[in-house]
């Protein structure tokens, strides 16, 4: 790692930290280290730090906010990249274009206060640009590929490639890049005009719906399984009695059990016994086989 590291700094590749608690780095504010955090200055630091870990076989994840994500207790021994320098949002020829590390609600907000509809569904979703588009990040019967033109893109040889939206594999929760190791690099969004006022107000109201329906004061991932067709995950999870249940430091909230929560320093190992102990209890109850919406990180065959 220390090769790694000098080649950065030797070629002025970006900004870089050492053994980074997985706390700061998901909304779950659990987990253990991160051997290195690596934030590129630009696409071509990124390709260059990409090419060298491959080539020196050094195990990477691309992460957004980690608002979608459990990281294990245990340290990992290779990069986490950011690109939060990737934060830019411009026009261009009718297109709002924006950089996978641009905050998605920062993005809805600011498009909706200058009268464009079709992101309004994101303002409270807790995602980079990236990962929102990694996941199709959605709310309110709305997703992110509604919305969206085409990616650009690393593929797996960090060429930059772009694809219109019919060619990445949109359904609920998912993308082409869920199973490969392409990087997104910046999405172009097609919106609508419409009144402010009108979308204000429904921002406004959902923003109100949120603090009274979800656990908004404790650390968290959002919602922790898929809806199944015609269902709620969170009453098939309270009708198994699991509702305000406790393990460790986690717990399956009180105000929606489709939410775990970091209640009082929970380990990542908390919030995961009681995600397997939902699952399960959901599925012997109901024969109903619950499909978790988050993503495991660094836990191996555990």
């Amino acid at each position: 790692m220390l090769d790694l590291i000098k080649f950065i700094d030797d070629n002025n590749l970006g900004d870089y930290k050492e053994n980074v608690s997985f706390k700061t780095l998901t909304t779950y504010r659990t987990g253990g280290k991160a051997r290195l955090v690596y934030f590129p200055f630009d696409v071509d630091s990124l390709k260059s730090v990409l090419s060298y870990m491959r080539d020196n076989s050094i195990s990477f994840k691309v992460f957004g906010n980690g608002s979608n994500i459990l990281a294990s207790d245990d340290d990992y021994d290779g990069v986490i990249v950011k690109l939060k320098n990737f934060n830019e949002m411009e026009f261009l020829d009718g297109k709002v274009v924006v950089s996978a590390g641009y905050s998605l609600s920062l993005l809805a907000n600011t498009v909706t206060k200058m009268g464009y509809s079709g992101l309004d569904f994101a303002c409270g979703i807790p995602a980079t640009v990236g990962g929102a588009v990694y996941m199709n990040a959605g709310a309110y019967l709305s997703d992110i590929s509604e919305v969206l033109d085409r990616v650009e893109f690393l593929d797996d040889n960090y060429e930059i490639k772009c694809l219109e939206k019919d060619a990445l594999d949109f359904s609920y929760r998912h993308s082409i890049f869920m199973s490969k190791n392409w990087i997104i690099l910046r999405a172009y969004f097609t919106l609508e005009r419409d009144s402010v006022k009108e979308m204000t107000d429904l921002i406004e109201d959902r923003k109100m719906r949120r603090v009274v329906s979800q656990p908004l004061d404790f650390p968290s991932a959002g919602s922790v399984f898929r809806n199944p067709t015609d269902m709620y995950a969170g009453k098939l999870i309270e009708d198994c009695g699991l509702k305000g249940y406790n393990h460790g430091g986690g717990e399956i909230s009180e105000k929606h059990a489709n939410f775990i929560i970091n209640k009082n320093h929970a380990k990542s190992s908390d919030i995961k016994y009681l995600m397997d102990l939902a699952h399960d209890e959901v599925l012997k109850k109901y024969g109903i086989d619950l499909y978790r919406e988050q993503e495991l990180f660094n836990f191996g065959d555990k």
